[in-house]
């Protein structure tokens, strides 16, 4: 199969006959073996009974229903489980995003060996409420990430299937596949230039300026778990000792002058006073929690089922075998 494409969604019934007929123009026109995902992550309205719907009448189309409303990470998620199709093309349900960029994320998934692409939304229409959040959201994560895309949180991407099959998302974590990515070891990420169409059905979804507080914490969650995630001792271990030791120097100078005014007989205050040996009790108390933390971390580390899960991009093993009989 050429094409899988994804569309989580909620509440979104106006809009989906639409979406659908427009991305089965596209592929007819192109000539793609494709299938269409749709994740209905707790609709309350007639979602539902649409994609049972167009299930019956094409079996192209694939129907995932949510018992209650999960979030569109834990959709995405589902859906990329399922998916079969050698490029997986992600996109909103709501008519913004156009299928007829498919053939060109196609070709640059499968003709210039991007792992994965993401749209730019270029020019946008949407209030200024969301532009501006969106356009410090992703100066952020650019910075933080140091990869170079304008509009992380593009609900049109699309990727190698196994992409798909090698990340996890989960959380608020959607928004961060790109980063997620290049931690799983697909580094070449794409941007295109997408044409943003302007909302002609039901409301946003656009999730308020509260994602700009759980969002940068789960950047750095990423961040960290993708660098330290089966090395934690890398991280906790070297701070741990380099606050001990700051904090052990410092006692030393401490301990040593208190000895020196002592042998010299010279009138000195009590240790207890001097704030560099809060400082140094401090410094070494707080090097060695980190240091635990680390230990304690390394252990869940190494006995986590996943601590052998390596992403393997090719092998000769098959061949070698063969070869030696």
């Amino acid at each position: 199969m050429d094409i899988s494409v994804v569309v989580p969604l909620l509440n979104e019934d106006e809009s989906l006959p639409e979406l659908v007929a427009w991305i089965k123009r596209v592929m007819t026109a192109n000539n793609f073996s494709y299938e269409i995902v749709m994740v209905d992550d707790g609709s309350t309205d007639n979602s539902w009974k649409l994609i049972q719907q167009m299930s019956k009448e094409d079996l192209g189309v694939r129907g995932i229903k949510f018992k209650r409303n999960y979030g569109k990470s834990a959709a995405l998620q589902t859906a990329f489980q399922a998916v079969k199709g050698d490029v997986v093309i992600t996109m909103d349900a709501d008519l913004q995003d156009s299928p007829d960029e498919i053939p060109e994320l196609y070709r640059m998934i499968t003709e210039d060996s991007f792992d994965l692409v993401s749209g730019w939304k270029k020019k946008r229409h949407d209030p200024l409420s969301k532009t501006i959040p969106t356009k410090l959201y992703n100066g952020v994560t650019r910075w933080m990430s140091g990869i170079k895309l304008h509009d992380f949180n593009c609900g049109l991407k699309a990727y190698k299937n196994a992409v798909v099959k090698s990340i996890e998302v989960y959380g608020e974590m959607h928004r961060y596949i790109p980063v997620i990515s290049k931690y799983a070891g697909f580094k070449k990420i794409g941007e295109k230039v997408v044409e943003h169409q302007a909302r002609k059905y039901g409301v946003t979804k656009f999730g308020g300026l509260e994602r700009f507080i759980r969002g940068p914490l789960d950047l750095l969650s990423i961040t960290f778990v993708g660098k330290f995630g089966k090395r934690p001792m890398h991280f906790f271990g070297i701070w741990g000792i380099l606050m001990f030791l700051l904090g052990f120097s410092l006692f030393l100078l401490v301990g040593g002058n208190k000895v020196y005014w002592m042998i010299k007989d010279i009138p000195a205050r009590n240790i207890a006073d001097l704030s560099y040996f809060y400082i140094a009790l401090t410094a070494m108390l707080i090097g060695t929690q980190l240091f635990l933390a680390g230990f304690l971390a390394e252990l869940i580390s190494r006995n986590s089922p996943n601590r052998n899960a390596y992403i393997i991009e090719e092998e000769t093993w098959e061949r070698d075998v063969i070869r030696q009989t």
